[in-house]
């Protein structure tokens, strides 16, 4: 990022310093803003629904007064984003600044439209500009071709009207106009809706701007001008700066870092830019437009784009003159969008519910059925009536039937929390928001008569990945319940263990079939994928699928014998694991041969990647599904051996030799160990491999990463010191050549890379007393030198210790390698010339959904951390699954979770059953403790995730799970912080 300093200069109508208009500076907490005494006037304002609202204000306040209350209004903590306009008599769009016009419908509107979406932090501002892609849609102002235009509207009538039902679809089209020519794509616009069923509301809200994001006229506002030649022409401002389009065609476009100076005289606008021997264009663009006014209007959007977009702070404002003005005073006054994503995160503001538009949504099928399964598994808890009355709900909620009155209000209120009503569309558990105990109640509250009339609970609003975490609206268990649940545990570790291996080989299971089922249907119908590559993959890994099945099963049913009542005076027969383990561990050896080509899939999936293979895999890791990099599914196998041959460990030091489990276990841990060491060298190497392939993706700039020889050692992000000061870079290091690079502008945020550092003589030395930047030191190359510093003292020493054994590694090959880069990038004093556009760029949140945007590249530049090889192969064999139980922030209840922790991240399930997670939380970076006394978390095996003000309570079912979750999440959040175990099971 360039400091402030380094930007255009602020004096007079330069860039830099304008005020906005339109920008909420709420107090946090929302609160109503003061206003002067004086006569109360009305104020219409339309809201981005189309609804009207009418807001009392001072005669004496200034227009910002009106905005900041139709931010309370709304609830709206990311207002910065919006602002008020009106058309005036010349039809000239005016934003709102410290006045309005009387009798005139105010518009609440998007003022400032951000390069990427998941920058929005809420789902409600989120909805807000997708109901304002919807209005540029409808009045023709977005334009795009038709594939495009049918993919946007079928995502807004599933979230208006939920899944695909031919009759009701047709209908909603013929009643709704989404596009001024919507009728002649209508078909394709139906096509498109059939794909999006079990899609909530709020996913469908992040599709529509996944996709309007990368059109050309996404945000834009055209203002007509013309050039000195009297061209027609129009001009518009962007996040990058000043575009000039004709008709709907961009022609140009001029870079704020390429902008020395806007200003406009009468009616004329100029743009005077930097100087630059190899442009072509002119020190000083003139265009001319309309009026003075349209002139005017234009140089303070143009200034306030510039503020906001490319300013760490807020202006301050420009000295009132001692004799007379110069030039206008207008100044940005408002938060930059940086300091709005900072506020965000930092400030852990309560998640609230907002009504979307009426919704037409029928429920689906599915959803009933669930429906009558939720009613059927409740009727031992219920009166003959009410069971009567539940079943005919269900009837008619299958036959679409509008639900009586005449229903006792106990079924009404059930019916309520089972209709597509707004809060229950978002749930992202994709199933009816009703939670039914073994008390026979609903959400926690009594179902026959305990709610009177006027009494139904406040729907809580869910939202779906747009939180590390799940809400509070998914089940939460009752306490009693799952107390009397944890004395029927078995109290031997060894069961623990078993258990252990029975969460995790479920987990292991889904992954398989991620490969054998998921990514198969999804390219096999293409004839690009070649058919070779499609058997060697079913050939491959088919028979270890179906191996493990029955795995599973056996594991599944001994669990079951253990932990029963019923069984819990045998001894011997069914407390133990350790035959389960021979029997199939002996089997697992018979399918050696197919683990031995996992690796060679891996080889042959990676020749076979020419631009539409690579085009479908990508698709397919945009998928729920592909959870995780392809690529790591398909070493899933060869990993799964480790995690057997350290259960094994386990269980053989636990058990003393005398117990009968013990020489089935002790077998079973040697034949495993045998397989292990017969494929230790392919894991290796595959891994690498893999890692390799992954960073390709996430970098540009560099044609041959992946070649023999090359390993992977480190990745993080280090402050680079340059003439404009200490810049964030991401770095890495390989065997051969440290690389740095920055935050780029493509639509999967990849690095850039801007340089490299040859690793053959080079040399290191600690510079923190040289340079006066903590924690600095100097890279010394054969060419150039660099001066880093690291956020920590302790980030700083995995740095120093891994570059030094790289350079010892260098030193001891043949020659040295000075290829890795492009042609392009060979010049090291222009590769580190880096664009402002590019260092001001995205700054994505870590809830987005496409991987691309959230691998542990994205995760370490945005946590300012590092990993290395050796983190990534430990991560390896620390992966767990199982059941947790989550704490809510602001009350007392739990929510039961199903939590797979692999690849540095947890991720949230509903149950084991679930074919993908429903949220996510990248954990690098965060410390893991206990609970203070003060806390007042008053119950066993809880421990706690932190990063910043983000603070997260888990809690195990037993001392052995707790135990084990917090070790393996010290060993990878790479936090400074650790809690000592009261026993540690390294082991």
């Amino acid at each position: 990022m360039v400091e402030p300093a380094d930007r255009p200069s602020t004096a007079g109508q330069r860039l830099g310093a304008p005020e906005s208009f339109g920008v909420s500076t709420l107090e946090p907490g929302l609160r109503p803003p003061a206003q002067p005494p004086g006569r109360l006037v009305s104020i219409r304002v339309q809201m981005l629904d189309d609804t009207q609202e009418v807001f009392q204000i001072s005669q004496r306040s200034p227009g910002k007064v009106l905005f900041d209350l139709v931010c309370v209004h709304l609830n709206l903590s990311e207002g910065d984003y919006f602002g008020l306009e009106y058309q005036d008599q010349r039809k000239m769009t005016v934003v709102i600044g410290f006045s309005w016009p009387k009798n005139t419908i105010l518009r609440f509107v998007v003022k400032f439209f951000p390069p990427d979406h998941t920058q929005l932090m809420e789902e409600l501002t989120r909805y807000l500009f997708a109901l304002q892609i919807k209005r540029d849609l409808a009045c023709g102002r977005l334009i795009c071709n038709d594939t495009s235009a049918a993919l946007m509207v079928s995502h807004i009538i599933q979230s208006e009207i939920g899944d695909f039902d031919e009759t009701q679809s047709w209908q909603h089209l013929l009643h709704n106009k989404y596009l001024p020519d919507q009728d002649a794509i209508r078909d394709k616009i139906t096509d498109c809706h059939r794909k999006h069923v079990g899609q909530t509301p709020a996913e469908s809200d992040y599709q529509l701007l996944e996709i309007a994001r990368r059109l050309e006229m996404y945000g834009v506002r055209l203002h007509p001008a013309k050039d000195r030649e009297g061209t027609k022409l129009s001009l518009a401002v962007a996040h990058t700066g000043v575009l000039v389009f004709q008709g709907y065609t961009k022609i140009n476009a001029f870079n704020w870092s390429k902008i020395r100076k806007l200003s406009f005289k009468r009616k004329r606008f100029l743009i005077k830019l930097r100087a630059d021997p190899t442009n072509a264009h002119h020190d000083t663009l003139e265009f001319a437009m309309a009026s003075r006014d349209c002139c005017k209007i234009f140089w303070k959007i143009c200034v306030e784009y510039h503020a906001f977009f490319r300013l760490f702070e807020e202006p301050k404002p420009k000295p009132k003159p001692i004799l007379f003005t110069r030039g206008s005073s207008f100044r940005f006054s408002g938060r930059t969008q940086k300091q709005i994503i900072d506020y965000v995160k930092d400030s852990e503001l309560k998640k609230v519910s907002f009504e979307r538009l009426a919704s037409e949504q029928l429920p689906s099928h599915r959803n009933s059925a669930e429906w009558l399964f939720c009613i059927t598994h409740i009727e031992s808890n219920l009166t003959p009536s009410l069971i009567l009355s539940c079943h005919l709900l269900s009837y008619l909620t299958l036959c679409s039937i509008p639900v009586p009155a005449s229903l006792p209000f106990s079924i009404f209120l059930f019916s309520s929390h089972l209709s597509g009503s707004p809060a229950s569309q978002d749930s992202p558990l994709g199933s009816p928001r009703v939670v039914v105990n073994g008390n026979a109640s609903v959400n926690g509250q009594g179902v026959g008569g305990v709610l009177g009339p006027g009494q139904i609970p406040e729907g809580q609003q869910l939202s779906p990945l747009t939180s590390p975490l799940l809400t509070e609206a998914g089940y939460v268990r009752n306490e009693d319940e799952d107390e009397a649940r944890r004395k029927k545990f078995p109290t031997d570790k060894a069961y623990f263990i078993a258990k252990e291996l029975l969460t995790t080989e479920r987990t292991y299971l889904k992954d398989l079939q991620v490969i054998t089922e998921s990514f198969p249907s999804a390219v096999g119908k293409d004839e690009a994928f070649p058919d070779s590559v499609k058997n060697m993959i079913s050939a491959s890994y088919d028979p270890v699928y179906i191996f493990h099945q029955g795995f599973l099963k056996e594991t599944e049913q001994r669990l079951a014998q253990w932990s029963g009542r019923s069984n819990a005076h045998i001894k011997g027969d069914y407390q133990r694991i350790g035959d389960v383990l021979l029997k199939n561990i002996q089997g697992l050896r018979q399918l050696t041969v197919h683990l031995q080509k996992h690796s060679e899939c891996l080889v042959e999936l990676e020749r076979a990647c020419s631009r539409k293979v690579e085009s479908l895999c990508r698709d397919f890791e945009q998928q729920r599904v592909c959870y995780l990099p392809l690529n790591i599914f398909l070493l899933r196998p060869l990993h799964r051996l480790l995690h057997y041959k350290l259960i094994l460990e386990r269980l053989c030091k636990h058990y003393p030799p005398t117990h009968d489990d013990f020489r089935d276990c002790r077998a079973a841990l040697a034949d495993i160990s045998e397989m292990v060491l017969q494929l230790q060298g392919t894991m290796m190497k595959m891994e690498n491999f893999q890692k390799l392939l992954e960073l390709k993706k996430d970098l540009t700039g560099i044609d041959n990463l992946v070649t023999p020889g090359r390993e992977f050692i480190r990745l993080g992000c280090l402050s680079k010191l340059s003439g404009k000061g200490l810049q964030q870079r991401m770095f890495f290091l390989f065997s051969d050549s440290l690389v740095y690079t920055s935050r780029g502008m493509t639509p999967s945020n990849q690095f850039k890379v801007h340089g490299q550092l040859p690793l053959f003589g080079m040399t290191i030395r600690e510079s923190e007393e040289e340079w006066g930047v903590p924690h600095s030191f100097t890279l010394f190359g054969q060419r150039q030198s660099v001066v880093v510093a690291a956020s920590c003292a302790s980030e700083m020493e995995r740095w120093v210790e891994d570059i030094r054994m790289a350079i010892d590694l260098a030193e001891q090959s043949s020659s040295p390698n000075n290829d890795l880069l492009s042609t392009s990038l060979s010049d090291n004093s222009k590769c580190d010339q880096e664009s402002e556009e590019e260092l001001g760029g995205s700054r994505s949140s870590l809830e987005r959904q496409g991987h691309r945007g959230n691998t542990t590249v994205h995760v370490c530049w945005h946590r300012n951390t590092s990993v290395s090889m050796v983190d990534f192969s430990v991560a390896v064999e620390n992966q767990l699954s199982g059941n947790l139980l989550r704490k809510f922030k602001n009350s007392n209840g739990w929510q039961k979770l199903w939590v797979v922790f692999t690849n540095f991240s947890l991720f949230f399930y509903k149950s084991h059953q679930d074919d993908y997670p429903l949220a996510s939380l990248p954990l690098l970076g965060y410390s893991v403790t206990v609970p203070a006394e003060s806390e007042n978390i008053h119950k066993d095996y809880v421990f706690k995730l932190h990063f910043k003000s983000h603070v997260y309570y888990f809690r195990s079912e037993s001392e052995y799970t707790f135990e084990r979750r917090v070790f393996h999440l010290n060993r990878q959040t790479n936090a400074d912080r650790h809690i000592t175990l009261p026993h540690s099971l390294a082991g």
